[in-house]
C-alpha cells in the first residue's frame, strides 16, 4: 500500500518530520489553530492553511486506502485478482481510476451482457473475439452462431445469438479503465457545454440572459458560470448540455478494440463499439465529466465564501460601546434596541418617524432621550427596508443632540434568521423576534464576531451559489473559518456566548454550557486556572483552549494574552532576569528585545514561541483587527430611479465572487462591480483587489430598473 506521510511530503512539498509530527500531533486530538499557535517547533512553523491541507489530503488518502483494501478483498473472493491488477490498485491515487479498475468485477444489477451469459453465448464471444486477431479467411460469424440456437435457453435465431455475444463484448469493452479514463479526458479537453433559455422566458426577463445562447469549452469555463447553468437549469428556466465529436470516440475505441482487417468482423465490431458507447458509456461519462467540473466549482466557490466569510468575521469592531441599534421600518416602525458596554440589553422603544409629522416629532423626542439617558457612542442602522430614510431621520436628531454618536449603516442580512432561531429564544425568551433583530444589528456594529458567530454562515449573504454547492463540504470548510477566526481573535473569557466558545479550541457545546453555568454560579473567572474546576473540562481540553480565552483585570496579566500557561514559568523566568514585575509586562517585553532570545531556546520552547511571547507581552490584550471604518452614503440617493450615470459613490464591499463584486451604495439594491472594472490594470482574481467590508468609491455605470441591476465601476477612483 501507499506510503502515506512520504507520499504527503512529495505532494505538499513539506519535510517529513513536519509531516509526521503534525499527523501525530492530529492523532493526540490537537486542534489546527492550537498546532498552528503553540507547536511551532514540532511542525516547522506550518501555518493554518499547510495544516488544513495536510488534513484534508490525508483523509483523501486514508479513505483511499480502506477503498483498495475492501476491493482486492472483493476481487479475490472471485478468484480474479491478478499480480498485475494488485499492482494497479495498490499504486492508485485517484477515487475515480480506483472506481475504473474495479467496474468490471462490481455486483451489478441483470444487464443484456448478464442475460446473455445465462443463455450460454459466452463461448461465442470468445470464438468471435478470437477471429478480432486473424487477417486470413475466418469462418462465418452466422454458421458459428447457428450452434448456439435453442428453444431451452431462449436462442431463437442467429442474430440473437450474435446479438447476446455483441452486448457481452460491448460491457466488457465499456468497463476497460484505460478507455474510460481517455474518454472522460477527452470530454474534458476537446467537450463544449452549450445552453439555451427555455421558449417560455422571452428576452431580457431572465437574470440568466448570458446563457440564452452560450458556448464554452469545457475546459475554459469559470466556476460560477458552471453553478449558474446547474441552477437555471434546476429552476426549470434554461437547458444546457455537454457536446462533443463522437466520431472522434468511435475512432479511439476502433483504434483500440479492432485488430483485424477482415470485413464482417470489422463491421461487427463497428457495430458492437458504437452500442458499447451510446448505451453503456456516453451518458455515464459525461454525468462523471460534469460531476467532476461541478466539483471543481463547488471548490472554488467555497473558498470564496471562506474568504468572505473571513474578511466578514474579522470586521473591524466598533467597539464595546453602549449602543443605540434600530432596526428600520415604515408602517410597523423602527424597532430600537439599547445596549450598554458589555452588549447587555437594557431598553426597547418602538417610534414611528415615516408617518405623520406628529409622530416623526415624537420619535424625534425619544431618539433624542435615549442617547442622553444611556450617554450613547454608536448608533446601528439596519441595511433593510426604510434604512436610507431612518438614516436621514437620525441624521436630523443629531442636531439636537448635545452628544455626537457616530452614525453607521449595518449589514443586517441573517438578523432575521438569528432572531427567530433556538439561540435568540434561549437567550431573550421574554422579547419579540423584532427586538431580538434589533439586538443582534447592534451588537454587529460592536463585535462582529462575537455577534455573527450565532448565525448560520450560510444566511448572512456573502456567498456565491452557496445553496447549489456540495452542501456537506460547505458546512465543513465554513465552521473550519469560523474556529480559526475565534481562534485568532480570541475570547474573553467572562462576556462570551455559548455559540462563540464552542468555538474555541477544545471547547465542546458541552463544555461550553459548563463554563456558562460555573459563571453564572461562581462570577466571573479571576484566572485561567479556574477553567480546570469546569466539569469535562479536562487537562487536555484546558491545553487546547486556554492560550485562546482571555481575562481581562484578572489575578495573572498573563491571563489576557495569547501567552499559553505553559509558557507561564518561562516567562516569570525572563521578568526575573529583567528585574521587571510580571504587573509591568510592556517593560519586559521593551527590555527582551535587546536581550539575547536564543538564551532562554530549550528542548520545547523555540525561537518561534518566543518571538511570539515578545508581540503579546509588547501589546498585551490587543485585538488584531483592523481599525474600524464605515462607508457614507450620499444623502439623496435612496433608491434605483434616484440614481444618475456618471455618478461617484462610497459604498461598502458585500461580496466578492470570481467575477467582481456586489457593493451596497445605500440604494436597498447591491450594484455589481465587473471584474473588468475593479482597477485600471488587469485582474484576475477579484480577492486581489476588494474584501467583504472594504469601503470604496464607485461610479455609476449602468441602471437596470426592471431587473434591479445596478453596474458599477472603480476604474480612476483612487482608492
Amino acid at each position: 500500500m501507499l506510503n502515506i506521510p512520504q507520499l504527503l511530503a512529495t505532494e505538499l512539498e513539506l519535510k517529513p518530520h513536519q509531516v509526521q509530527n503534525a499527523l501525530e500531533l492530529f492523532q493526540e486530538g490537537a486542534t489546527i489553530p492550537f498546532i498552528a499557535r503553540y507547536r511551532k517547533e514540532r511542525t516547522s512553523e506550518m501555518n493554518e492553511v499547510q495544516l488544513r491541507d495536510l488534513a484534508d489530503r490525508y483523509s483523501y488518502l486514508t479513505e483511499l486506502e480502506e477503498r483498495k483494501s475492501a476491493i482486492l478483498n472483493a476481487i479475490a473472493e472471485q478468484g480474479k485478482l491478478t499480480d498485475e491488477l494488485k499492482s494497479q490498485i495498490t499504486n492508485c491515487l485517484q477515487k475515480t481510476e480506483l472506481e475504473d479498475l474495479y467496474l468490471p468485477y462490481r455486483q451489478k444489477r441483470r444487464t443484456r451482457a448478464t442475460i446473455a451469459r445465462e443463455k450460454g453465448l459466452e463461448p461465442l464471444s470468445e470464438f468471435i473475439k478470437s477471429l478480432n486477431v486473424k487477417n486470413g479467411a475466418v469462418a462465418s460469424l452466422d454458421e458459428e452462431a447457428v450452434k448456439y440456437i435453442s428453444e431451452t435457453q431462449g436462442v431463437k435465431t442467429t442474430e440473437e445469438g450474435l446479438k447476446g455475444a455483441s452486448d457481452i463484448l460491448a460491457e466488457e469493452v465499456a468497463e476497460k479503465a484505460a478507455s474510460r479514463a481517455y474518454i472522460r479526458e477527452y470530454l474534458l479537453e476537446e467537450g463544449v457545454f452549450i445552453s439555451r433559455i427555455k421558449d417560455d422566458y422571452p428576452e431580457g426577463t431572465t437574470k440568466f440572459e448570458m446563457y440564452r445562447s452560450y458556448q464554452i469549452r469545457v475546459r475554459n469555463i469559470a466556476p460560477h458560470n458552471l453553478l449558474a447553468l446547474c441552477r437555471g437549469e434546476a429552476e426549470g428556466i434554461l437547458s444546457f448540455e455537454l457536446s462533443f465529436d463522437d466520431d472522434v470516440v468511435l475512432s479511439y475505441l476502433e483504434s483500440q478494440e479492432i485488430k483485424t482487417k477482415v470485413r464482417a468482423i470489422r463491421d461487427f465490431y463497428q457495430t458492437m463499439l458504437k452500442d458499447a458507447f451510446n448505451r453503456l458509456m456516453k451518458v455515464s461519462l459525461i454525468t462523471e465529466v460534469i460531476s467532476e467540473k461541478k466539483l471543481f466549482a463547488d471548490i472554488e466557490s467555497i473558498k470564496t465564501f471562506e474568504t468572505n466569510l473571513r474578511e466578514l468575521l474579522l470586521s473591524a469592531p466598533a467597539g464595546m460601546k453602549p449602543t443605540l441599534a434600530v432596526d428600520p421600518g415604515f408602517r410597523t416602525g423602527c424597532k430600537v434596541a439599547v445596549l450598554d458596554e458589555t452588549a447587555k440589553f437594557l431598553e426597547y422603544q418602538a417610534v414611528f418617524p415615516h408617518q405623520a409629522a406628529e409622530q416623526r416629532a415624537k420619535a424625534a423626542q425619544t431618539i433624542k432621550n435615549l442617547i442622553e439617558k444611556y450617554k450613547i457612542d454608536l448608533i446601528a442602522i439596519g441595511n433593510g427596508t426604510a434604512s436610507r430614510e431612518t438614516d436621514e431621520f437620525i441624521i436630523e436628531v443629531l442636531k439636537i443632540t448635545e452628544r455626537k454618536p457616530v452614525k453607521v449603516m449595518v449589514n443586517e442580512s441573517g438578523a432575521s434568521i438569528y432572531s427567530a432561531s433556538k439561540v435568540a429564544l434561549e437567550e431573550f425568551p421574554e422579547l419579540d423576534v423584532t427586538v431580538r433583530g434589533a439586538i443582534s444589528i447592534g451588537r454587529r456594529l460592536q463585535d462582529p464576531l462575537a455577534e455573527l458567530v450565532k448565525i448560520d454562515p450560510k444566511s448572512i449573504g456573502v456567498g456565491q451559489y452557496q445553496h447549489d454547492v456540495d452542501q456537506k463540504l460547505l458546512k465543513k470548510k465554513l465552521d473550519e473559518t469560523v474556529e480559526s477566526c475565534v481562534n485568532y481573535v480570541g475570547v474573553d473569557l467572562n462576556t462570551a456566548s455559548k455559540e462563540l466558545l464552542t468555538f474555541v479550541s477544545g471547547i465542546s457545546s458541552t463544555v461550553a454550557n459548563n463554563i456558562l453555568k460555573y459563571r453564572n454560579e461562581n462570577g466571573a473567572f479571576k484566572n485561567r486556572k479556574q477553567l480546570m474546576k469546569v466539569p469535562k473540562l479536562g487537562p487536555k481540553a484546558f491545553e487546547q483552549a486556554a492560550g485562546f480565552l482571555r481575562i481581562r483585570g484578572g489575578d495573572n496579566p498573563l491571563d489576557n494574552t495569547a501567552v499559553h500557561p505553559e509558557s507561564y514559568t518561562l516567562v516569570q523566568a525572563i521578568a526575573s532576569d529583567l528585574n521587571v514585575p510580571l504587573n509591568q509586562v510592556t517593560q519586559i517585553a521593551e527590555k527582551l528585545k535587546k536581550a539575547n532570545l536564543k538564551k532562554y531556546v530549550t528542548d520545547s520552547v523555540g525561537e518561534p514561541t518566543l518571538r511570539d511571547i515578545l508581540n503579546e507581552l509588547e501589546k498585551p490584550g490587543r485585538d488584531p483587527r483592523a481599525e474600524f471604518k464605515y462607508a457614507t452614503f450620499k444623502e439623496g440617493i435612496k433608491e434605483i430611479r434616484d440614481l444618475k450615470e456618471g455618478m461617484e459613490l462610497e459604498g461598502i464591499v458585500t461580496n466578492v465572487a470570481n467575477f467582481g463584486a456586489f457593493v451596497d451604495i445605500g440604494v436597498h439594491q447591491d450594484g455589481l462591480v465587473h471584474i473588468s472594472q475593479l482597477a485600471d490594470r488587469f485582474i484576475d482574481d477579484p480577492k486581489k483587489v476588494v474584501k467583504v467590508g472594504q469601503v470604496v468609491k464607485v461610479r455609476v455605470m449602468e441602471i437596470n430598473e426592471k431587473l434591479k441591476r445596478v453596474g458599477l465601476s472603480m476604474k480612476g477612483l483612487k482608492q
